[in-house]
């Protein structure tokens, strides 16, 4: 049930997601709607969706998660694989923030929220080898890569207009980055996700 709850989530979430690289499709809603109740719906879908993928997978993981590779690595491998991840968050939280901090990272990557996602998904499928986990954040890293390729057909920037900045937008985007992945290894995860990250 819950790992039927969490796709239902993803394709809610992902799907209306997916909808702003259909140009056409997405001016013709937006005609019909007007844009105040296209960004409200659109939002709202959002939101739903989020809590439907949250809820599915927490009832996956307390009903048992379905183990696919993980059981076949050696513990050693699997320590190796979390630290590998641990790592990798850093940057993707950093270039999360810098993704609305605009400065010279988001002038040299364009896309640095599409990025980080990819970060994030590829990080935590390097970490969690069963069945719920890998549809989770294959299918994020999948809807990522999806977008970034439609981005590089689209005459617009695919984001709102936020004001690119200098080398101090950079340095408070991985100021602020760092204390987020910090709230999120030492509070978020271990208290919120049920799983500690740092020290386990």
């Amino acid at each position: 049930m819950g790992l039927a709850v969490m796709i239902l989530g993803l394709a809610l979430f992902l799907g209306i997601h997916l909808l702003p690289a259909q140009r056409d499709l997405r001016g013709r809603i937006v005609s019909a709607m007007g844009e105040g109740s296209y960004k409200l719906v659109y939002a709202v879908l959002s939101v739903l969706g989020i809590a439907l993928i949250a809820w599915g997978f927490a009832h996956y993981r307390a009903a048992g998660m379905i183990d696919v590779w993980e059981g076949s690595v050696s513990p050693k491998t699997l320590v190796v694989l979390r630290h590998v991840t641990v790592a990798l968050m850093l940057p993707a939280v950093i270039l999360f923030v810098a993704s609305y901090l605009r400065g010279h990272i988001y002038a040299t990557l364009k896309h640095p929220m599409l990025v980080s996602v990819k970060l994030w998904a590829a990080a935590h499928l390097l970490a969690n080898g069963d069945l719920g986990s890998i549809i989770l954040f294959g299918s994020f890293l999948a809807w990522a890569v999806v977008d970034r390729i439609s981005l590089k057909r689209r005459a617009d920037a695919g984001g709102p207009p936020i004001p690119v900045g200098g080398w101090g937008n950079d340095g408070i985007a991985v100021a602020v980055g760092i204390v987020v992945y910090l709230a999120l290894a030492f509070a978020f995860h271990p208290v919120v996700i049920g799983v500690p990250v740092v020290g386990a």
